[in-house]
This record gives structure tokens, C-alpha cells and sequence, in this order.
């Protein structure tokens, strides 16, 4: 089962996106902060990270920059999550060191391609 660690701090949005997810059969693991997202990167090894970008304590850019730069993990495709689908937001995202960004409120069917491409982007690769 793949494995997908999702960083997210609203319980709402990890209860149905996980819920979501493992109907699709892959394995969820959640972190409720960015500092917590790093130690399971770390410890879980997942497939593809989740990561909402306004998180408490350390952020999702900041979670994202410490997991590119660590030769442990980062190779693991991301995928920015956020509620703010302002101008740059994409930019910065990805200047951070995330794969690809997806905007809230999910839209669950456009989350899954991205995320099944970025999981076959990773087994070409």
C-alpha cells in the first residue's frame, strides 16, 4: 500500500481527505504541524507528501525547505495545500522546494491526478 504522510492542522479537512485517500487504498499517515511533518517524513518514509502551508509553529514553506534539503527525504514529491489561492502563492510554493500546489477547498478527483503524477513521476525517475 502506498504510503502518503498528510501535514495538515484543520481536523475537518484531515478527516475527509484521509478518509478520502484510503478508499483509494493508500496508507494516510497525518502530522498536525510542520515540525511533526518533518519527524514522520523522516521516520515514515512516505511515497508523496500533503503539505497545507499555513500550519502552526513551523509553517508548510519553511516544513518544505528543511525536507529538500535533507538528502534523507528529498526526493519524496510534495504537494502544497492552501487555502490561499493568491497571486504567488503557486510561485513560492514551489520556489520553497514543493512539487506541485493544489488549492482548498479540495476538489478531490483533481487532488488524486496530481498526486497519482507525481507518484509515477518518482518511479520513472
Amino acid at each position: 500500500m502506498t504510503k502518503i504522510l498528510y501535514v495538515e492542522d484543520n481536523e475537518d479537512n484531515i478527516y475527509m481527505l484521509s478518509r478520502r485517500l484510503s478508499r483509494k487504498g493508500y496508507d494516510v499517515v497525518v502530522a498536525r504541524d510542520g515540525e511533526e511533518g518533518v519527524a514522520k517524513a523522516r521516520h515514515e518514509s512516505p511515497a508523496l507528501i500533503i503539505m497545507d502551508l499555513s500550519l502552526p509553529g513551523l509553517d508548510g514553506w519553511s516544513a518544505t525547505s528543511q525536507l529538500k534539503a535533507s538528502p534523507e527525504t528529498r526526493d519524496i514529491p510534495i504537494i502544497a495545500l492552501s487555502a490561499h489561492a493568491l497571486s504567488g502563492d503557486r510561485e513560492s510554493a514551489i520556489a520553497a522546494g514543493c512539487d506541485d500546489y493544489d488549492v482548498k477547498p479540495v476538489e478531490f478527483e483533481r487532488l488524486l491526478k496530481k498526486i497519482e503524477a507525481s507518484l509515477s513521476k518518482g518511479a520513472i525517475e
